[in-house]
């Protein structure tokens, strides 16, 4: 069985045929996927979904290319949301310095909002991390996120990076981007990261791996995500969709 722990079932891409989506992930043996919410309509898709399917579950949080949008109401609904039971993660929260929708200072102050929130609630954080990764370091240390701990999604950082944030308490997912053949750094981090601090995932809709890079991801290709880890870690497949989904259910309270 796979554990998807990302995907975007609620973006406008999946928005015509979900439902289909959803079953051929299931086909493929997809036991659980968590849909991340990240502002306020997609919180409200993913809550609808959870609802409706018993082995879908949520993450609510505030991305931070949106940082500049984030209310004290919006910070009040999600802590409300937290205590849903199929919640399950705070976030997608963190750091994105690609995009200048929102200012550092202001994203760096909602980031530190939703780890206090986090740790209100007693939940697991799902980071962002966009060309800000050791200021995302920084800022866990500084607000002792370790309290919660949670999973530094997409990793694209160095060996180093991972092994700061393994020490706070973080598990090591990785998306489309470690089978990209000339994706040398996921790759190595692949390797180091210890089996039971390991996660996949497919961010779906986006960054689809190898060989359907450039089209519209799915739930269903996080298969390939976990051949590839078990190639580069020259152990079997099966093994690491156990450890995975073990990992998973483990971080997020799922019996």
């Amino acid at each position: 069985m796979l554990f998807d722990t990302h995907v975007h079932l609620n973006a406008d891409q999946f928005e015509d045929d979900v439902e289909e989506v959803i079953t051929r992930a299931r086909d493929v043996g997809v036991e659980n996927m968590v849909v991340v919410g990240f502002d306020e309509k997609t919180i409200k898709i993913a809550m609808a979904l959870v609802e409706k399917h018993d082995f879908l579950y949520a993450a609510v949080g505030w991305h931070p290319v949106d940082a500049i949008d984030l209310t004290e109401e919006y910070l009040t609904w999600i802590e409300k949301l937290a205590d849903h039971p199929k919640v399950v993660a705070i976030g997608e929260t963190g750091l994105d310095y690609h995009w200048d929708k929102s200012p550092k200072d202001v994203q760096k102050e909602a980031f530190r909002k939703q780890i206090h929130l986090a740790k209100r609630v007693k939940l697991p954080i799902i980071i962002h991390d966009r060309e800000a990764h050791q200021d995302i370091v920084d800022i866990l240390k500084e607000e002792n996120a370790e309290d919660v701990g949670g999973i530094m999604h997409c990793f694209g950082g160095s060996v180093e990076i991972a092994q700061q944030c393994l020490k706070m308490n973080f598990h090591i997912s990785f998306g489309g981007p470690v089978t990209f053949k000339n994706a040398k750094r996921p790759k190595e981090v692949a390797k180091e990261v210890p089996i039971n601090r390991l996660l996949i995932e497919t961010d779906a809709p986006f960054l689809a791996p190898h060989p359907y890079r450039g089209k519209r991801n799915e739930p269903s290709y996080v298969k390939l995500i976990a051949e590839q880890i078990a190639e580069l870690r020259e152990v079997r497949y099966e093994e690491i969709a156990k450890e995975t989904t073990a990992n998973a259910k483990r971080l997020f309270g799922i019996s």
